[in-house]
């Protein structure tokens, strides 16, 4: 008696293969379906339906709705972008709110807003973003393993302590319910510098920085969590504010291809998920539009020449660039271009409202949204196909080791002794008044290096970072430490200088442990500071 022939799966189980299920799910979604899984806006409140009056009256401001969860279901949205508001971030002008606060309460957040994306006609999981690049642009900070700054990474200048570092990162946002991490910057510094991307670039070398970026995407992407490469085409040769203006990048299309392309080109090749178009004018291509709405620049170089088959999502559509046209037709001009997802559009029902009225009037072609909505579910299943870890991976002493051994590996110096105690006898640890938590920090790590430390009439070691001046520097000072761009060092009259590029807890542990001469500084700088060497020690 033959065998019975195995039993056909059932027709309403859905496809194993994320692309073949994606075009399942986009086939049956009606145009209001589609228009919102393109929209990955923010929302107030720190719960999916628990929310304080503040924050009703800015969803209400917003979206018309009172929580997250009614925001998901009034617009059938595709993604939501995790924010917070901090004083010396550079982006912060886009973050009017915050709902992060530790991986808990974040864990919770995102638990809440899957559950109201599953209840959507797509029934897909959603996409949930975060800007957590480490360094100053970085949402979540309790609780979690903090990686140093981009520009700390390069000039540690070890690829596989990054994609370590990095794949512990992905462990800890995926445990807190995080698909897509708005990074790594794959922007190249160009020799003046971008003043609103700084110490969030990996340096001034675009080679050694496409290493960098393909080990970043290769250890988050192991770990679960999509990466997004930016600023595209990029924004290290600019000196503009993107949030503010359209900066221009400059220089012929042999130089940009020479200094701007191959970090971008490394990430996708490594498998990047996601490439974040900049506001960004790159004049040897298409002169005086922004990159967002170029189709020469997302289009027929990401997806023609660089082989990107991901997802493209805008850089936010709330920066001035973006907010030259109406909130509708910036979402069809976006979309036109070859964008795939709109971040944070200044007005969510304008937005989603201009997408449904171009596939009316012509100027959308259903076919460009059905193929940017297949794009994104394709990522979002396959990305859910990684089980979600638990929440006790987050700062865990796995995770601290891997990001330690990165830290260790970017301390410099740049003057002054390479081995051996660097002060003798007790120190004073003293700082700006902004720097209060890397002082008391630095002053433990110390204690706990063997140390001694004392309130005042010690050697002392000045501690200065992001957006300090000469005039912040002491003038008696033994030793100065740099916490960002090193290139306040050339102002510092201490006979010892060096950089963290980070004021992290293990940036500065790594730093006591050089002071007290139980460990050497391997970093070089990645850009050059005047009247320096990059290190006095490492060849």
């Amino acid at each position: 008696m033959p065998a019975p022939a195995p039993e056909s799966a059932s027709a309403s189980t859905p496809p194993a293969d994320p692309a073949a299920r994606a075009a399942e799910t986009v086939a049956r979604l009606s145009d209001e379906d589609l228009a919102g899984q393109v929209l990955i806006p923010y929302a107030y409140g720190g719960s999916a339906t628990q929310v304080d009056a503040g924050a009703i009256a800015g969803n209400r401001s917003l979206a018309g709705v009172d929580t997250p969860a009614q925001m998901i279901a009034k617009y059938r949205l595709g993604g939501l972008i995790l924010v917070s508001f901090t004083q010396q971030d550079p982006t912060g002008k886009t973050n009017p709110t915050s709902n992060v606060e530790d991986p808990k309460q974040v864990r919770a957040l995102t638990a809440g807003l899957q559950e109201a994306a599953r209840q959507l006609p797509a029934a897909a999981p959603l996409m949930i973003g975060t800007d957590q690049e480490y360094g100053i642009v970085t949402r979540i900070t309790d609780g979690v393993t903090l990686l140093p700054s981009a520009i700390a990474v390069g000039a540690a200048a070890q690829p596989v302590l990054t994609e370590a570092a990095w794949h512990a990162a992905g462990r800890e946002l995926a445990a807190m319910g995080v698909t897509v991490d708005f990074a790594p910057v794959a922007d190249t510094l160009g020799v003046a510098g971008s003043s609103v991307i700084g110490s969030r670039s990996y340096g001034t070398d675009a080679k050694a920085n496409a290493g960098q970026v393909g080990a970043a995407v290769r250890g988050l992407q192991a770990a679960g969590v999509s990466a997004a490469l930016k600023h595209f085409p990029g924004h290290g040769h600019t000196t503009g504010d993107s949030h503010e203006e359209l900066p221009a990048i400059k220089q012929s299309l042999a130089a940009w291809k020479a200094q701007d392309l191959p970090p971008f080109q490394s990430g996708v090749q490594a498998g990047a998920g996601v490439v974040m178009s900049g506001h960004l004018d790159l004049q040897a291509v298409d002169k005086g539009t922004a990159a967002t709405f170029s189709h020469k620049i997302m289009t027929d170089v990401l997806r023609g020449q660089l082989k990107f088959t991901g997802v493209a999502i805008t850089d936010a559509m709330n920066m001035a660039p973006a907010k030259k046209w109406p909130a509708g037709e910036a979402a069809v001009r976006a979309l036109n271009a070859g964008n795939d997802m709109l971040l944070m559009p200044p007005d969510i029902g304008a937005a989603r409202d201009g997408i449904l009225a171009g596939l009316k009037s012509g100027s959308l072609k259903r076919e460009r949204l059905v193929e940017a909505v297949t794009r994104i579910l394709t990522l979002k299943f396959r990305t859910a196909a990684t089980p979600q870890p638990e929440l006790s991976v987050v700062g865990s002493a796995e995770n601290q080791q891997a990001v330690a051994a990165l830290d260790a590996a970017s301390i410099t110096v740049l003057r002054g002794r390479c081995s051996g105690p660097l002060v003798t006898g007790p120190v004073t640890v003293t700082a700006p008044s902004s720097r209060g938590l890397a002082r008391a920090t630095l002053v433990k790590a110390l204690q706990d290096a063997g140390v001694a430390v004392q309130a005042a009439g010690g050697a002392e070691i000045r501690l200065v970072g992001y957006g300090d001046k000469p005039v912040d520097l002491s003038p008696d000072a033994a030793v100065t430490v740099m916490m960002d761009l090193p290139g306040l060092l050339a102002y510092a009259k201490s006979p010892t200088l060096l950089a963290t590029y980070s004021s992290s807890k293990l940036s500065l542990t790594a730093l006591a442990a050089v002071i007290a001469g139980k460990a050497t500084a391997p970093g070089k700088s990645p850009i050059a500071v005047a009247g320096l060497p990059r290190s006095a020690c490492a060849k």
